[in-house]
């Protein structure tokens, strides 16, 4: 599958950006190979060659549709397809969950004389962000766009945020942290399938995770190994 990713970032990082110029040369190269075939004669004997045995040239044309539309769909289709996630911020969560708490402390205190203010109800821990980032495409064609936010949800409880994001789409891919500040390196934490290519959603990060050691989180495609998106984290 290497040699797929390969081909991938040959097409996504040397060939895109001149895509308008090369796809005006191949339609020429394409109408002068159909002229120059037709006017040799070859057009006409694979016609006849299909009116004289239509079986096998049916099952030969069935075999080679069976072989590039699944693998067209797996490899090609993904990268325009579109889809959307919205979930809850844990800052939003913890907020609300504090006015909840002060709501219940407020109905179940007694009541004080008029006149007098009642004690305010003592505030938990709230999540806070401790680093953020924002998101970079990895090429012209591989866009990412968006913030990324690590947010402590508790004493030595985590959870990674994007908002307002959007990336290309693509086969197989994962949200992982990284070492490196500019992209994917050996050592990564995966934190799950990337959820949707647009929207706000949240990965929990696993307990134990030295934050310390992660300089950014990046979109990977595991399957090709090749690079969709980095965000270079910066600390609040």
């Amino acid at each position: 599958m290497q040699i797929f990713g390969e081909l991938e970032r040959l097409l996504s990082e040397v060939l895109y950006p001149y895509r308008l110029p090369l796809t005006a040369g191949m339609v020429l190269i394409i109408a002068a190979a159909g002229v120059w075939a037709w006017r040799a004669g070859w057009l006409t004997q694979l016609l006849a060659t299909a009116r004289r045995r239509p079986a096998p040239f049916t099952l030969v044309a069935l075999a080679v549709l069976g072989i590039l539309v699944p693998l067209g769909n797996y490899l090609v289709a993904p990268l325009w397809t579109r889809s959307a996630v919205m979930e809850v911020s844990p800052l939003d969560a913890a907020y609300a969950d504090e006015r909840a708490r002060q709501s219940r402390a407020a109905m179940a205190a007694p009541e004080t004389p008029s006149g007098i203010s009642p004690t305010p109800a003592t505030t938990s821990s709230e999540a806070r962000v401790i680093s953020r980032g924002e998101w970079k495409g990895a090429d012209e064609f591989h866009f990412a766009r968006g913030r990324v936010l690590v947010i402590e949800v508790a004493p030595g409880q985590y959870v990674l945020r994007v908002e307002d994001f959007s990336v290309r789409n693509g086969p197989d891919l994962y949200i992982m942290l990284s070492p490196a500040a500019d992209g994917y390196q050996d050592g990564a934490v995966k934190l799950g399938r990337l959820k949707a290519t647009d929207g706000a959603f949240n990965y929990e990060i696993p307990p134990g995770t030295n934050l310390e050691t992660f300089k950014s989180a990046v979109i990977w495609c595991e399957q090709f190994a090749v690079l969709f998106g980095t965000a270079a984290f910066t600390k609040t």
